[in-house]
């Protein structure tokens, strides 16, 4: 981490300087900013504020008592988004995994604050390769009571092919101190919550009209392709879609990360100037319209 970004580093989150066009990342369930910061550099070697933050209860370690929703997810990304606009007049958001859910929620419930989106392999259900087929029977579940009752458990390669990337990620886990449990295990009130959030995003997908760019690996581990597909298929915007071939889940960590991130400030180059070009011209029509 380089000292602006040590300086900048706020209860765990990411944030990263720059002008008045921000990107606002959302990380993993159980996971943590850290699973961002390449993407963040490469969006900030351009000149944009980065922001990412740490959501408690959805990061990794932030809720042992198991007690948060969903709601309380979004209750502090929408925090977070308030202090991204303070600095910022345009705001592009996403997310990688279960976070491109909530990033969804938010451009649909702030739909003109919000002027594009970034999906990192996004998840509405876990049904990749390596997920068990047991895991299928949560969805039965209803009651997040006997949910909580639950542990579910990653298997290898954990969402990352490279093996080298896999065992540094493993390795500082280790060296931090914290338990292998919270990387490869979930709560199963965790889970439901997820489930619960994504039920309440999917059934509304038609109403999310922003530009989104989305980046998924074919063979992705931990969630089909089919997730993302259906996302382009059922958002009621301009979706434009990047399919990996060397990645699996956490595709900015792993093989593709610098694809991923030249394609992501390339979407993001796009959409500001399609923004400021829409601006001027609007100024001019004002301008005329006073003339008059």
């Amino acid at each position: 981490m380089s000292k602006q970004e040590k300086i900048n580093a706020y209860r765990g989150s990411l944030v990263i300087p720059g002008g008045r066009i921000g990107v606002l990342l959302v990380h993993s369930l159980g996971g943590n900013p850290v699973e961002l910061r390449f993407v963040a550099q490469g969006l900030a070697r351009q000149g944009y504020t980065v922001y990412c933050p740490l959501l408690p209860g959805l990061g990794g370690g932030t809720d042992t008592s198991g007690l948060s929703s969903w709601q309380d997810w979004y209750a502090a990304l929408e925090t977070a988004h308030d202090e991204l606009k303070a600095q910022c007049d345009v705001v592009i958001v996403g997310g990688i995994s279960a976070g491109s859910m909530l990033a969804l929620r938010l451009a649909r419930e702030r739909a003109s604050e919000v002027d594009g989106l970034l999906l990192f392999a996004p998840t509405i259900w876990p049904n990749g390769w390596a997920i068990p087929l047991h895991f299928n029977l949560f969805a039965l579940v209803y009651h997040k009571w006997v949910a909580s009752l639950m542990r579910l458990r990653q298997r290898a390669p954990y969402g990352i092919k490279d093996e080298r990337i896999r065992n540094f990620v493993i390795d500082s886990f280790k060296s931090e101190g914290r338990p292998l449990e919270d990387l490869f295990g979930r709560g199963g009130g965790l889970v439901w919550e997820f489930k619960s959030l994504a039920r309440d995003v999917k059934r509304r997908l038609g109403e999310i009209t922003q530009h989104a760019a989305i980046f998924h690996p074919r063979e992705d581990d931990q969630s089909d392709i089919s997730n993302a597909f259906r996302l382009q298929r059922e958002l009621g915007g301009l979706v434009e879609v990047t399919v990996l071939d060397d990645s699996y889940h956490m595709v900015t960590l792993d093989r593709q990360r610098s694809l991923v991130v030249d394609r992501a400030v390339e979407f993001v180059q796009r959409l500001t100037l399609k923004i400021e070009e829409k601006a001027a011209v609007a100024r001019l029509v004002k301008g005329k319209g006073l003339a008059e």
